[in-house]
């Protein structure tokens, strides 16, 4: 006989209902155990007020400057969640990323993120400095994943816009006799279908985006006041 699936219990706060959720269809990824805590949800958002008002299980923190280490400390200030802290690997790279890196760790940061133009010798150099895992990011099939995985990471981070879902697809081909169950977090796009689509195709955590949320709940809130 089928066991009947057990309704959760639900806590919740007046002062706390307008949170920022993460899509539900996230909960159909297996997760990556990350330190003994389970991750499928990853809110992808810089903005402060975002992460602390959200109830994913992650943040990713990574923006198109160079990383400032007063970032990272403001973040890991307000965040009640495992931060993926962004730390270069482009025009940020080698000894700079590396001291980025354990600056990071040292405040908390449960693992660094390097970008897409990030070399196999940036890699080894952050390697040899921080102990939280490395995450790298990949944009295309133009990389040797083998040997990136080999110098240090320990989970690869897609982001191939629209062809994300063929993009996990591929990076599950080339790597399934080498390691089969590697870490892959993937963004999941703007609909449920998407993000399914995404899990479908090897994705065990899934980014989402917080764009506007600050301004649209702000202007309900705003509209709802000005009927008192």
């Amino acid at each position: 006989m089928k066991e009947k699936r057990k309704e959760v219990p639900i806590l919740d706060s007046a002062l706390r209902s307008d949170i920022v959720k993460a899509p539900t269809v996230i909960k159909n990824a297996s997760g990556i155990n990350l330190y003994g805590k389970r991750i499928k949800s990853i809110i992808y958002t810089m903005d402060v007020a975002v992460i602390a008002n959200c109830n994913a299980d992650a943040v990713l923190a990574v923006y198109p400057w160079t990383p400032n280490t007063k970032i990272i400390d403001a973040i890991s200030t307000i965040s009640h969640v495992p931060i993926l802290a962004g730390i270069g690997g482009g025009l940020t790279k080698g000894l700079r990323s590396a001291t980025v890196g354990l600056f990071a760790e040292e405040h908390g940061v449960q693992a660094v993120v390097l970008n897409a133009p990030t070399t196999i010798e940036t890699i080894a150099q952050v390697d040899k400095f921080v102990d939280v895992p490395i995450i790298y990011t990949i944009v295309n099939q133009n990389k040797d994943l083998k040997a990136s995985i080999k110098a240090g990471v320990q989970a690869f981070n897609i982001a191939g816009g629209k062809n994300t879902p063929q993009l996990v697809t591929w990076v599950r081909e080339q790597i399934k006799d080498y390691a089969p169950n590697f870490p892959i977090i993937a963004s999941g796009g703007k609909t449920e279908a998407d993000i399914q689509a995404t899990i479908d195709a090897g994705a065990n955590a899934i980014t989402f985006t917080a764009y506007g949320m600050t301004e649209a709940i702000f202007q309900h809130k705003m509209e709802e006041y000005r009927k008192l």
